[in-house]
Order: structure tokens, then sequence, then C-alpha cells
């Protein structure tokens, strides 16, 4: 049975473990930046349509150690890369390198280029080219310690690009750290959210998309396993009109979204559109510090800006301090969940949190924290 690597972002290891087990697939083992898992094609396929949280599908081909270039060159040899792409289509090489003999990762790149396309040229005279922008087939190449990985992308653009979300706001939530967040929060998808500050949506979007049990992949082009002469259409097929099928037409609650940008609030409402669950989200241009609760009881999340990207840190103080006062007393009885990456802003909120994630937004360290507002 082939075995795949989904790759998330740290912080989301056990929530995607745990998504990957409700998919039907077997998890064979985890590691800081994600989780293996045995399955046929279509298990892959499946992954790939419906996991919220994976960055990447991954079907990794070798692993080796090498320390010189020419042991890096035939190791590569080993796998036969000509069996998922034609010669006249196209590659592209990414390569991490740590802790390793050779240091240069462009140079690691170069390298693992040339003995691939060398299989190419030797099997049928002509060799594929190297396209870093939108390539038939991605290798992933990861040494750490000389201890080399090698791995084939199955996914092509990163699945967190669902393919609704155009245009955004300043420092954007990526989709996945949405959803996994959504998941850490143990929301039940069965009643509202609140977000006071949604920016662009996507917390409101990623969590509509879940009551409705659509595919977070539906929307996309298309995925990096669909340019192999290996692809099971049919297969393919099969996996999507089950997801379409087993999609929700309306929901009995709603989600609900305030920003003080006119702008964002329209790019978050073509989002939704675009997302299919613009139906089921009202969106409302006011300030954190006005926004009187739109139903009986729901719970709130928010990702309000760190200081870390967006203008003057003193100048956020403001904004925490009026989220507070807005969850203190006009949101009783409700539980919120913030994201936050700046430890100073999340302390001017004076309030004691029950619950504590450690996630990265990028290269962020953050917090999710959940309050209770008695």
């Amino acid at each position: 049975m082939p075995q795949f690597f989904a790759s998330t972002a740290r912080g989301l290891v056990e929530p995607l473990e745990l998504e990957l087990k409700e998919l039907g697939l077997k998890v064979t083992d985890r590691y800081i930046g994600g989780v293996f898992f045995e399955s046929n094609w279509e298990g892959c396929y499946k992954a790939n349509l419906h996991s919220r949280l994976a960055s990447r599908i991954l079907k990794p081909v070798l692993d080796f150690t090498a320390y010189q270039p020419e042991e890096l060159y035939s190791q590569i040899l080993r796998h036969d890369f000509t069996k998922y792409i034609k010669p006249n289509q196209t590659i592209s090489i990414d390569a991490s390198v740590n802790e390793s003999k050779m240091r240069d990762q462009r140079f690691v790149a170069m390298k693992v280029k040339d003995a691939i396309v060398d299989q190419f040229r030797e099997k049928f005279g002509v060799r594929p080219d190297v396209d870093n922008t939108n390539p038939d087939l991605r290798i992933h190449v990861r040494a750490i310690k000389n201890q080399f990985n090698i791995a084939i992308d199955t996914s092509g653009d990163s699945l967190f690009k669902r393919g609704y979300r155009k245009e955004v706001g300043d420092a954007p939530l990526k989709e996945n750290l949405a959803a996994g967040l959504l998941r850490l929060s143990e929301w039940d998808r069965q009643s509202p959210l609140v977000d006071f500050m949604c920016g662009s949506g996507t917390f409101l979007i990623e969590a509509a998309m879940m009551s409705l049990n659509i595919a977070p992949g539906i929307n996309r082009k298309g995925f990096g396993f669909q340019n192999w002469l290996n692809y099971e259409e049919e297969t393919w097929e099969k996996v999507v009109q089950e997801a379409m099928d087993a999609e929700k037409e309306e929901l009995d609650f709603k989600f609900y979204g305030f920003d003080i940008d006119k702008r964002v609030l329209m790019n978050a409402k073509d989002n939704a559109k675009r997302a299919g669950v613009d139906q089921v989200i009202e969106f409302k241009k006011e300030s954190v510090a006005t926004v009187e609760p739109p139903v009986e009881k729901g719970l709130i999340i928010v990702n309000p800006p760190y200081g870390a990207r967006i203008g003057d840190e003193d100048n956020l103080r403001d904004v925490y301090r009026d989220l507070s006062f807005t969850m203190k007393h006009r949101f009783k009885g409700w539980d919120a969940w913030i994201l936050s990456g700046n430890k100073e802003l999340i302390a001017d909120l004076k309030l004691k949190s029950t619950r504590k994630h450690f996630v990265f937004n990028g290269n962020i360290e953050c917090r999710f924290l959940k309050y209770s507002m008695f």
C-alpha cells in the first residue's frame, strides 16, 4: 500500500491526524510537520479534496544518506521519475538543506534536477523543462544532517489555496490555518460564529464550508496528480461526485462578520460568493467598539492585528481594549477564541484565558486563547 505524507502548519498536527482518520485513512506515524498515512490512490485523491488542514499531500519516494554531489546524483537515479510524466512536460525542484555537508540548497536542487532530466534523456532522447511557476511534477527534497528525503507533490499548488479568495486584507490568515483553529476551538459546526474583525472573511467562510459539508478543494482549478501518467480520471470523478452529493443546501443558523473597512468587507462578500456560502454569512461595517450580539448565543472567533506587520503596536492598544470591553459587557455568557502573536497586546485584554494552544501563523508564533465571558 502506498505511503503518503500530509504536511501542515506547526500546532495543527494532532487535529490533522484526527481529520485524516475521519476520512477513513490509515495513519501510520506523526511528525513535527505533518502526518504519514497509507492508502491507495483514491485515498490520496480524497485527502487532497477533503483535507481542510493539510498544506500538501506528498508521496515519499526515496530516503538515503549522501555527503557528496556524486552520491546525491546516483541515489536519485534509484527511482524512476519517467513513470510520472512525459518528457515534454515540466518539473520543479524544491530543496531545503539543514546541517548537511552540501549546504547550498540551490546546488542540491540543481544536482537533483540533473539526475532526473538525465533519466529522461537516456530513455527518450529529450528532457523535461524546468517550470518553477506551474510545473507538472514538483519534487520536494529535504536534507537534515546529510539524510535526504525525496517526495513527489500530489497537490500542485498548496492546499490552502481553495480558489475562492482573490482579494485579501493586510496580514491574511491562510485558509488551512483558519480551519485548523476552528477544529481546535471544538466548535460544533451547528451554531453561529461571530468575527468582530473578519477581514477577508476566512474564518467565517471556512466555518460555513464545514457546516455545509463543502469539500475545501472543490473550487480549485486542479491538483498536481491530474498531470501524471498514472492519473485515474474515473476514480477522481467518483471522489468528486461523492463529495458533491454530500453537500448540504441550507442551514438553520448563520455566520456574522464585522469589520471597520468597507473595502475589505466587499472582498469578503466576493470571497464568500465564490466559495458558495454567501447565503449563510452576514457581513456588516462596524467598529469592534460598537458591535452588538447579532444572535442570542454563539461562538466568538477573532484574529486581531499583532503589530508585527500592520502599523504601530501602540496604536493597537485601544483596539484590544475595545475588544475586551465589547466581549465583557455585550457578550456575557459567550465563549471567545482569540489568535494573537503579540503577548503585550493580548495582556491589554485584561482577561484570563481558560485554554491555550500554540500555533504558527507563517513565521509568527501565536497563542490561540479561549476566554469565557461570565
